[in-house]
Formats: C-alpha cells, sequence, structure tokens
C-alpha cells in the first residue's frame, strides 16, 4: 500500500482491491487471511495510507475473518508490530518479531475444540522478512545469509508443532517472505541481498501443510504446497501480463482438501507498444491501448521530434517511453568521447552532444540556438 505506478498514485485502486477482498472474504466465508508482507511500500507511510490499512483491518475482521500478517523487507517490522497483542484481542495477528516465529494462531478443524485429545488443529506461523546480517545471532546461525536464518526459522516452527502433535493432529500453515528457488521474479521487486544470492531452495518448507509466499509479484505455484499470491495491483510494466489474484486454501481435519485461484479485477490494462511512430499513431491495430497505461518503444531510424507530446495524443497516459532503432546507420566504430576530442568546434562538440544523447542530429533552428548561446558566452567572456 502506497507504491506508486511510474509516478500515478495508486490509492483509489488499491482501496478499490481493498473492495474487493473485503467481498471475496464474505462471499466464500473465510476464516482467516493471510498476508505475507509487504504491507506498507516504504518504513515510513503516508498518514493517508495508514488509514487504508486501518480501514481494510476493520472490514475484514467485520466480516468474520481474522488476519494474520507479516512483514516484508518494505516494511519497519518495529511500527507495523505496534500494539500485537491488543490487536490480537480483535481478530488481527501480527507476526513482526523473531519471539513469535514459533507462536502460532491456532483454529480448531473438523468441529473439534482445539486442545482436546484426538483433535485436528491448524496452526498458522508467520516468518517475517529476515534481514540475515541483523538476526543471525538472535537465532543462533554462524554465517548471516538468506539460506542459514530461514532454516533456523523454519525449525524453530518445527519444533514447536512436533510439541502441540503430541495432544493433536496439527496441519500447519507458514507464511514466509523471501525468494524461494524457482519463483519467477518481475522488475517491481527489491533485491532481497545484494549478488543475487537471497533465494533459499524450496525444500526448506517441506512437511508443512501449506507455504504461503510474499516478496515476488506474480502469482504462482512452486509447487502444490508451497505458492506465491502475488500482488494484488501491478507495479511495474513487466507485471503487463500477470492475472492479479489470490488462493482461496480450504483445510478440514485430514489437512489440505483443496486450492482454488481468486482473481482481481485490474483498475488499468497495460500496454506494451513498439514500432515506428507513424504506424502507433495510425493503425487501428492500437486502439484497445487508448485508455491504457502505456510503455512505448519508437524504433524509428531517427528519434522523432516532440515524440511523448505526439503519443499522449492518442495515448494519453503514455508513462514510460525509450528509443530502440532498427535499420539506423552503422555509423563509425569510434566512441562518443573519441568523436568528442575531434570536434572542430564549440558548436560542433554541442551538436555532438544532442545527437548522442537525442538519437538525431540537430536541426537549423536549434544548431542557429546553439550558435547564438555560444556566440554570447563569447561576448560575455571577452567583456570580464
Amino acid at each position: 500500500m502506497g507504491r506508486s505506478f511510474h509516478g500515478v498514485g495508486m490509492l483509489d485502486a488499491q482501496q478499490a482491491f481493498v473492495d474487493q477482498l473485503v467481498d471475496a472474504v464474505a462471499r466464500h466465508a473465510v476464516d482467516v487471511v493471510l498476508i505475507a508482507g509487504d504491507v506498507y511500500d516504504r518504513a515510513l507511510p503516508g498518514v493517508d495510507v495508514v488509514h487504508l490499512l486501518d480501514d481494510a483491518l476493520v472490514r475484514l475482521t467485520s466480516a468474520g475473518a481474522q488476519v494474520v500478517l507479516t512483514s516484508g523487507n518494505h516494511d519497519s517490522a518495529i511500527r507495523l508490530g505496534f500494539a500485537s497483542r491488543l490487536l490480537e484481542r480483535g481478530g488481527v495477528h501480527l507476526r513482526t518479531r523473531l519471539d513469535s516465529l514459533d507462536q502460532p494462531l491456532v483454529l480448531p478443524v473438523g468441529g473439534a475444540s482445539a486442545g482436546a485429545a484426538d483433535t485436528a488443529v491448524v496452526a498458522i506461523y508467520g516468518i517475517p522478512w529476515l534481514e540475515p546480517r541483523l538476526v543471525a545471532d538472535q537465532l543462533g546461525v554462524q554465517t548471516a545469509s538468506h539460506f542459514e536464518v530461514t532454516r533456523a526459522a523454519t525449525e524453530l516452527i518445527r519444533q514447536d508443532i512436533e510439541r502441540r502433535s503430541a495432544t493433536a493432529t496439527v496441519h500447519s500453515v507458514v507464511l514466509a517472505h523471501t525468494f524461494a528457488s524457482g519463483g519467477i521474479s518481475s522488475d517491481s521487486e527489491r533485491d532481497l541481498s545484494i549478488g543475487g544470492v537471497g533465494a533459499v531452495p524450496q525444500d526448506l518448507f517441506d512437511g508443512f501443510s501449506y507455504t504461503a509466499l510474499g516478496h515476488l509479484h506474480g502469482r504462482q505455484s512452486l509447487s502444490p504446497q508451497v505458492r506465491y499470491s502475488g500482488s494484488p495491483l501491478a507495479y511495474s510494466f513487466s507485471e503487463a501480463s500477470h492475472q492479479k489474484g489470490a488462493w482461496l486454501i480450504d483445510i478440514d481435519a485430514g489437512g489440505v482438501t483443496a486450492v482454488q485461484e481468486v482473481l482481481w479485477d485490474a483498475p488499468r490494462t497495460l500496454a506494451v507498444l513498439r514500432g515506428p511512430l507513424s504506424e502507433l499513431l495510425e493503425s487501428p491495430d492500437y486502439s484497445w491501448a487508448e485508455t491504457a497505461y502505456c510503455q512505448v518503444t519508437l524504433t524509428d531510424a531517427q528519434r522523432p521530434a516532440r515524440a511523448m507530446d505526439q503519443l499522449r495524443a492518442r495515448f494519453p497516459d503514455t508513462l514510460v517511453l525509450s528509443f530502440d532503432p532498427e535499420g539506423s546507420p552503422a555509423g563509425t566504430a569510434s566512441t562518443y568521447s573519441s568523436r568528442l576530442a575531434e570536434a572542430p568546434d564549440d558548436l560542433a562538440v554541442c551538436c555532438g552532444f544532442l545527437e548522442h544523447v537525442r538519437g538525431r542530429v540537430p536541426d537549423d533552428a536549434e544548431k542557429a540556438a546553439l550558435a547564438a548561446a555560444l556566440e554570447n558566452v563569447r561576448l560575455q567572456e571577452a567583456s570580464l
């Protein structure tokens, strides 16, 4: 919550998603909503964003669901976890601290009461985002890596499951905010580690009845028991092909019985367009994109003047524009710096710079403006 889309505010779209979520909870009689981070886009969210989360939690619990929520790498675990013991009384269970790793929300299934002999329960555990360098000592691991701290966290959970299994059949559900190997990433996620070595193996989650993962924005199944719900909204054009949604998990006394998808309506279509400017402006094939958020790559041999203005005349919500000329002259093999060194005068330097950054040579009017500016500089220097 609080993230924008290429400079476009998304708070209204996030509110619309909350509406869909609350409706789905009521329609499917959902008992528990699992949110595996990130909750906010940044550690210090805006006041209006905090109000949106407050409203969402009130509406979800009023619809009959409890909420289990962990912090992600975007969140401030301390701020998000404020008043966690008090909120738990209202059905909102925050799992943002290490000392709550092995403290599950326990719910009876199959009509039995939790704690009685020979009963079945669902134990829901939350693993927040674990920054290895900050938590390694507390978890008792010598190597500060994503693998080691996640392994230590899951081991604590397994020990608690074993203790509880002495008096009940335990079906374990684990939330974790991490990058599990095999997941498909997009441009929207922030790296969880330096050098791309943050992925943890899926087998760390073996033996759990179900693992609900957060971090990657694409909804995906890594195995029948390990899934990402993904982000409810797209936050980059690399997500244009995503179908946003969630997973609805059914659990009874025998364990997980069914997993089905729940889809969210997108607030706007995303269009990734490529081609010459004239084709994009004139072809009826692109009429569907006129109301979409657009990312455009122009392939003209020379960069068109006022390209963004022309595109927005047809596609008002063009947010990203790039150039990838096709069939452009091969030119010389010299580098820009070598051409700069060979420039005969200051005007050639200025014209060469414009050509380098824009992909086309200055026209006569631009050359005249540059020449006049250079002459004014020369006259000013002469008067000193």
